[in-house]
């Protein structure tokens, strides 16, 4: 069982580690690729302050679709190498974006956001989607975050069989 009120009492980096063995712990015991992302990104919005859309864009026929998230309605699809998102995937590297108003090729799907953080979904040398961070704060995310969502997405590989997704 997940209880919020635990979090209150934690430092930011308890959290995280906290949102990493329950991630793990859910994925240990479920084989369902959809509901392991669906709770990954309901954790991942629990554990991380700040933020206003967590969530997984996943490949399908060179393109991010929209995969499970938590927050507003979001892109349905983004083209590899549009957005952030996008250039994540096409360059292959994690992307912290501190004002995505200044991103050239910005996406905005929600205009609330301000800054972003992707982590490209890598496994076996191909790309298979990326986990989506936004927040409505300018320089939201640090090195602390990317470190703990880069750990995020190692365990989901672990786990996760992305062909089936």
């Amino acid at each position: 069982m997940f209880k919020l009120d635990v979090l209150n009492k934690m430092s930011v980096e308890e959290k995280y580690k906290y949102m990493l063995i329950f991630i793990e712990d859910q994925c240990s015991y479920e084989k369902n690729a959809l509901a392991n992302l669906s709770n990954a990104s309901a954790i991942i919005n629990a554990c991380i302050d700040r933020l206003n859309w967590a969530g997984f864009y996943i490949m399908r026929d060179d393109e991010l679709v929209l995969g499970p998230f938590q927050g507003m309605p979001a892109c349905n699809r983004i083209r590899i190498g549009k957005g952030v998102c996008g250039t994540a995937v096409a360059e292959r590297k994690v992307l912290r974006v501190a004002n995505v108003h200044d991103f050239p090729g910005h996406i905005a799907c929600d205009s609330a956001s301000n800054s972003e953080l992707v982590i490209p979904i890598i496994k076996n040398d191909k790309v298979y989607g990326v986990l989506d961070l936004d927040s409505p704060e300018l320089d939201r995310f640090t090195e602390l975050e990317e470190t703990y969502l880069v750990k995020c997405v190692e365990i989901l590989n672990k786990y996760i069989n992305w062909e089936e997704v």
